[in-house]
């Protein structure tokens, strides 16, 4: 099973809401990097085949081809593409900051430029070594960009939460106060309107004067402001 060493990393995020990021550790991440292989050496032999007949020309060509497909192109698609290089999106994984937000430029290229330290002595083995002894199972280019490699599909508080307009809270939440929040407009859904309006009232910090529907609608749009949806 790929998914035997990974493990589950929560984060907090700067607004102070709970995140869990499943970590994927050295076997997926290690088939990722032969898909992409595969396709980069394909990718180079069709170059190969259109420039080569043009002599010194077509193989100077292909040498930047080839910098730009080991080099750059993963950069490149974890950065525009959602974290993934084709590999990584073909085993469910991404790239991500530290805390969760998807990588920058910076960091891309700086953890792919180093898998040249990674790769010593031979097979990335100063990668695996760095990985298997680190908790979130980062290479070395890793460590120095500051970056992780998740599932794509780690869990989300968000998926029961009725969309509405977000709204800040009127008053500072402690983090238990916002977890209580989130959960109560996850399981609203399960309750009839009369309870769930009902529950709402007792709020008062967060609905005011707000009875039935109205405070019901208040606390939703402050569970939306929480998780960070956008405005419609």
């Amino acid at each position: 099973v790929l998914t035997v060493l990974d493990t589950l990393r929560p984060i907090s995020t700067p607004e102070g809401i709970e995140l869990t990021l499943r970590l994927a550790g050295p076997a997926p991440r290690a088939v990722a990097w032969v898909i992409d292989l595969i396709l980069r050496l394909i990718a180079l032999w069709l170059f190969s085949l259109i420039l080569m007949p043009l002599g010194g020309l077509g193989m100077g060509l292909v040498l930047i081809a080839w910098f730009f497909l080991e080099w750059l192109f993963p950069a490149v698609c974890e950065v525009q593409l959602d974290g993934a290089t084709p590999g990584k999106k073909m085993m469910g994984l991404a790239v991500v900051h530290d805390d969760g937000t998807p990588v920058g430029w910076n960091a891309a290229l700086t953890r792919n430029l180093l898998r040249a330290v990674d790769f010593l002595p031979l097979l990335y083995g100063m990668g695996l070594m760095a990985m298997l002894i680190n908790r979130d199972f980062k290479r070395l280019g890793d460590l120095v960009a500051g970056t992780l490699v998740v599932y794509r599909d780690a869990p989300r508080r968000t998926a029961g939460i009725a969309k509405a307009p977000p709204l800040a809270p009127p008053v500072a939440l402690a983090l238990a106060d916002q977890r209580a929040v989130l959960d109560f407009c996850e399981r609203a859904a399960s309750l009839t309107a009369e309870r769930a309006e009902e529950l709402a009232e007792i709020a008062t910090p967060l609905v005011g004067n707000a009875h039935g529907a109205p405070a019901l609608r208040r606390m939703m749009q402050i569970a939306n402001y929480l998780i960070g949806r956008p405005a419609q």
